[in-house]
């Protein structure tokens, strides 16, 4: 006899959960690639995804009144020319076009993540994860806004649909720099070494930003094995209980 699972009422749905950084420019190629995958997968309606803070750069200073473009940070960093750093970019560059997306290396700005990664943090409590990266991405890698700045969140959080009262305290808030701290942690207990890096199910994980198919797989794969463990669904109604008078 089979056992049945618990039961729930709320429809469940399988988790993607993605370990990202705002700067990171295969984390937002990584984004586009998994939602082009997602787009063609017929239980889409079925998947949600939950992002997870990651630093590539803790060291980087909160506050500088040195604001340096992408290609100016890496020359400095790796000892090298201005145009040798762009250089380097180039194939990145081709690949955020392959993936639909338009960067902007010399408008970057290069900033410490932490802050950002707080408004994330609250935005995920409001439903709003994922409006968020989107939004911080395209602000980082496209528009040239500084993260590190805090009015810069404040509009960015505004127009995704938070209250700025509430962005406020979450740029200030230990409360959400614990929870920055606590994904940055896990990401070191799983032994994620760099980012992206899909986790779906808690079963199978691709690290990197994959070309779509490579995710479709992974969504067919996972969700196959999901559907058969889900719990139960159940609609309450009247019903006949042994031992009591119903009919």
């Amino acid at each position: 006899m089979n056992t049945l699972k618990p039961v729930t009422l709320d429809h469940p749905k399988m988790k993607v959960e993605v370990w990202s950084d705002i700067m990171c420019p295969f984390c937002y190629i990584g984004k586009r690639n998994y939602e082009s995958a997602l787009s063609g997968f017929e239980e889409k309606d079925n998947v949600e995804i939950e992002w997870h803070s990651f630093q590539l750069d803790p060291t980087i200073p909160k506050s500088s009144a040195v604001k340096e473009n992408v290609y100016q940070y890496l020359a400095d960093k790796k000892r090298i020319s201005y145009e040798q750093s762009a250089k380097m970019h180039e194939r990145v560059i081709q690949m955020a076009k392959d993936a639909g997306l338009d960067y902007r290396f010399d408008k970057a700005i290069v900033a410490n993540s932490f802050d950002a990664h707080r408004l994330i943090q609250l935005a995920k409590e409001k439903g709003l994860g994922d409006a968020a990266e989107e939004r911080l991405f395209r602000a980082y890698f496209t528009e040239g806004k500084d993260f590190g700045d805090h009015e810069t969140l404040i509009s960015i959080g505004k127009e995704i649909g938070l209250n700025e009262e509430d962005i406020k305290e979450a740029l200030l808030s230990d409360m959400y720099a614990e929870k920055v701290e606590q994904d940055i942690q896990e990401a070191s207990d799983i032994g994620i070494q760099g980012v992206p890096f899909f986790v779906f199910d808690r079963k199978y994980a691709v690290s990197g930003a994959q070309p779509p198919e490579h995710f479709l797989q992974a969504l067919n794969q996972s969700f196959g094995e999901w559907k058969k463990d889900k719990p139960l669904i159940v609609e309450e109604g009247a019903v006949c209980k042994p031992g009591e008078d119903c009919l």
